[in-house]
């Protein structure tokens, strides 16, 4: 299957199995997923438990002790699956090179590679900011732009290879409510657009709920439930009911 012949749809993700430790210390033990072709797929739970370096595997940028990744059957780690099928990383920090104008941001890949001219790399830098509605500001530089704005020139960088696989590392960390439920609006805009397969990891609730498909749980490096956002909250666990029902803003610290 060529890039051409799989233009226009997302792909399924398998999980088998993935364990992966740093310095002896076990992050991931052993997970097992299936995300569907052109899903929101939410992967949420406490920090430390796992969730971003589980999203790096999906992408090969880490290498699994045992275990693997699959993109529509073949692993991510083989031979060519990068050029078989256009992957984007949403990184929490946003990744921007402050020296670059957001157009030269969003185009660099483009250009680096050479594989369209000039031009027409200008028109796809603006086609894909105006998608998350930053119209008209290619000229200005990230330290002009506010949290939420750099976290959607992050996002339409990643959309000028048209990825078939999405993913968000974090997308709503640092913004206020208002920036945040503008990303959120901007997951499930682009699913409908472009029908993309979207991986998101994140401990915000608010958006878990708000755009996801489904959701898994992640509590010390295992899955405790994959299910709808329905099912997930009326799921009994106690793992799962602490996190979803827990209100910081009550919590007192023991003096």
């Amino acid at each position: 299957m060529s890039t051409k012949e799989s233009t226009d749809r997302g792909v399924a993700v398998e999980v088998r199995g993935l364990r992966k430790s740093f310095n002896g210390q076990m992050v991931l033990k052993g997970i097992d997923l299936k995300i569907a072709a052109g899903e929101i797929f939410v992967i949420m739970g406490p920090s430390g438990a796992g969730k971003s370096v589980l999203l790096k595997h999906m992408i090969g940028l880490e290498t699994p002790d045992q275990g693997e990744v699959l993109i529509e059957g073949i692993p991510v780690q083989g031979a060519h699956v990068m050029d078989r099928f256009r992957l984007a990383m949403i990184f929490q920090s946003g990744a921007l090179l402050n020296s670059l104008t957001v157009g030269e941001n969003v185009g660099l890949y483009l250009r680096e590679h050479r594989s369209k001219p000039p031009r027409e790399i200008d028109l796809i830098v603006r086609e894909k900011l105006d998608l998350v509605g930053l119209k008209g500001v290619e000229d200005r530089y990230p330290n002009e732009l506010s949290g939420g704005m750099k976290k959607r020139v992050a996002i339409a960088r990643g959309l000028v290879i048209e990825p078939q696989l999405l993913l968000y590392d974090e997308p709503t960390s640092e913004l206020d409510p208002i920036s945040a439920v503008t990303i959120a609006e901007e997951i499930l805009n682009l699913n409908r657009r472009i029908h993309a397969t979207s991986v998101v990891v994140t401990h915000d609730r608010d958006l878990a709920f708000g755009v996801a498909d489904r959701i898994a749980i992640i509590d010390e490096g295992k899955i405790v439930l994959v299910g709808s956002p329905d099912e997930v909250k009326a799921n009994p666990n106690s793992v799962v009911q602490r996190f979803i029902t827990a209100d910081f803003r009550k919590e007192k610290p023991t003096l």
